[in-house]
């Protein structure tokens, strides 16, 4: 079965219970790990003990998307030495920020690293990468396979780009991480409005709502989605799994 299992939902800093963003997507016996925020080690490792994961995408810098990429190293440095290096797809600035977390064992001796500003192949999927406005360089990634196309935000503001990266996705997993649209620009993360309108322009399938503030109110945002987006609209929980 293919399927994508929620590690974490909440933007910034984990709300009692929860964790931040990340994902495991599974496809053909393939398992590529989106982001690893604080907290999401620990449901990681519920699923794979020895982190026996076959490949890591960080959409940015950010710690609430990448700081638990550390702890996985530390993982797989005592507890699968020897083996293979795990691919790991992410811009430069994430590395900066694991090494000042830990600079033993340094990424590069667990991570085979890529950049992921480029195209690549990981496993049975093609990455695309879609640089997207934030407060630093974040990549969105659309993940195809034949016959299943996965695509991420990470953390964004609203751009037309979105519009390609949700095209006909049969899910679009999107930062919906204010629960009112502010004023002013620039603007670096959605609401689930704006979520999910780009879902629509997209032609996205479904759409799962993710990275909400802590104390958010999901139900609303998720109502707030429907409006909007006539597919079918799923809230991020920890623990669930959508079968794709």
């Amino acid at each position: 079965m293919s399927a994508l299992t929620v590690l974490g939902s909440c933007g910034a800093w984990p709300e009692p219970g929860r964790a931040c963003a990340g994902f495991v997507l599974s496809h053909q016996g393939f398992r590529i790990v989106l982001d690893l925020g604080y907290g999401t080690i620990g449901p990681l490792l519920g699923h794979f003990p020895r982190g026996d994961v076959d490949a890591v995408v960080v959409t940015h810098r950010h710690p609430d998307h990448c700081v638990d990429v550390s702890a996985l190293a530390r993982v797989r440095h005592y507890e699968a030495a020897g083996e293979p290096k795990i691919p790991l797809y992410c811009e430069p600035g994430v590395l900066d920020v694991l090494r000042a977390l830990e600079p033993r064992p340094d990424p590069a001796t667990v991570f085979h690293v890529h950049e992921a500003r480029w195209p690549a192949r990981i496993g049975p999927f093609s990455l695309t990468p879609f640089p997207l406005p934030h407060h630093v360089p974040d990549y969105g990634v659309r993940l195809t396979a034949p016959g299943l196309t996965v695509a991420y935000t990470g953390d964004c503001g609203p751009t037309e780009a979105l519009r390609e990266l949700a095209r006909d996705a049969d899910l679009f997993i999107a930062d919906a991480t204010l629960p009112e649209e502010p004023e002013g620009s620039p603007r670096n993360v959605m609401t689930a409005t704006e979520a999910a309108t780009w879902a629509a322009a997209g032609g996205a399938r479904r759409l799962l709502l993710t990275h909400f503030w802590p104390g958010s109110d999901r139900v609303v945002s998720a109502t707030r989605a429907r409006a909007v987006f006539g597919g079918d609209v799923i809230v991020a929980e920890e623990g669930l799994v959508v079968a794709l």
